[in-house]
């Protein structure tokens, strides 16, 4: 099997593509063929040994994965070589075969493709568990989301308005702010031309139910003294680099709620819920409700370079690898 690796740890440039013997499945497990391993933000942090995971090396980037199942080890009886599945697994994706506890494996239905299964699985996971079970969001609200046209910003606009709130996009350009307005939104900032604050202010005279905000640095606070009252603000990561120092007596004045998003997490503890909210997202891209926008693909070779794009932030949507 072939494999990207992470020796040691470093910029995208220091991942190598390596030979490595066959994986066998043990007891309880499954070895999958990796057909797709979406990539995102976090992979650039964790080859540098800066995200909450914290692997050794040598391991692969590449948190999610779909494919087909190539062995069972001893116990297995819900899947059958054969079987199509996806599974999120933290780290160790970029590889041609991976072996995946079974218990983490989710069904993919016919009709939809690895690279749409897989790449449904972190970024809309972590956009519908804020949105639904984090925010709550009801229909007829008002969304905000930053960093619109990321991985995790394009599928919350995409899932904000499936569940019916009024979408305002915000984004550093007006092409970036384009992909959101054909993924639905319905309002646009570019953040770069004009004060964030002021133009939700004019956008949402009575502030926003809700920012998404998976950028942080300078744009937070100012997303949130736009928050309206009793709203809820969404800590989803730190693209942007910079995690603020956000002033808490604007949660005292608004009456809001400021809610920690951390999806891997929310999988390891309500494994139940996760599952069910992935089911739901399959069956939403199945029914054409949801379009995953795969913005490129490449091979392992081609893997660090897509690393490098999503770490300069020039990515669009999703880069997937094709092992």
């Amino acid at each position: 099997m072939k494999a990207l690796l992470c020796e040691a740890f470093g910029p995208p440039e220091t991942l190598v593509v390596r030979d490595l013997p066959d994986p066998e499945p043990g007891p309880g497990e499954v070895v999958v063929r990796v057909g797709a391993a979406p990539l995102n933000f976090f992979d650039t942090l964790i080859i540098e040994n800066r995200y909450q995971y914290k692997p050794q090396p040598p391991f692969s980037p590449g948190g999610e994965i779909a494919g087909t199942v190539a062995a069972v080890g001893a116990g297995v009886t819900d899947f059958a070589p054969g079987d199509r599945v996806a599974a999120y697994v933290t780290w160790g994706g970029c590889r041609t075969h991976m072996v995946v506890p079974a218990d983490k494996l989710i069904r993919v239905p016919d009709g939809l493709s690895d690279e749409t299964a897989a790449s449904l699985l972190i970024t809309y996971g972590t956009s519908l568990h804020a949105l639904k079970n984090r925010a709550a969001m009801q229909p007829g609200e008002t969304l905000a989301i930053l960093g619109a046209s990321g991985g995790v910003g394009l599928a919350a606009v995409e899932l904000g308005v499936l569940m019916g709130a009024r979408v305002i996009a915000c984004a550093s350009s007006p092409e970036k702010l384009e992909l959101a307005r054909r993924h639905g939104a319905t309002d646009l900032v570019d953040y770069a031309a004009e004060d964030l604050k002021a133009a939700l202010k004019r956008l949402a005279p009575e502030g926003v139910d809700v920012v998404y905000d998976p950028v942080g640095g300078d744009l937070a606070e100012p997303a949130l003294r736009a928050l309206g009252w009793k709203g809820r603000f969404l800590v989803v990561g730190f693209a942007g680099g910079g995690i603020p120092r956000m002033p808490l007596n604007l949660l005292l004045l608004k009456g809001c709620d400021m809610l920690g998003v951390f999806w891997g997490v929310f999988t390891e503890k309500e494994p139940a819920a996760n599952r069910e909210n992935v089911e739901q997202l399959f069956a939403w891209a199945l029914a054409g409700k949801l379009r995953v926008h795969i913005g490129a693909t490449t091979d392992l070779a081609g893997a660090p370079a897509a690393i490098r794009a999503i770490a300069d932030r020039k990515a669009e949507g999703k880069i997937v690898v094709r092992p």
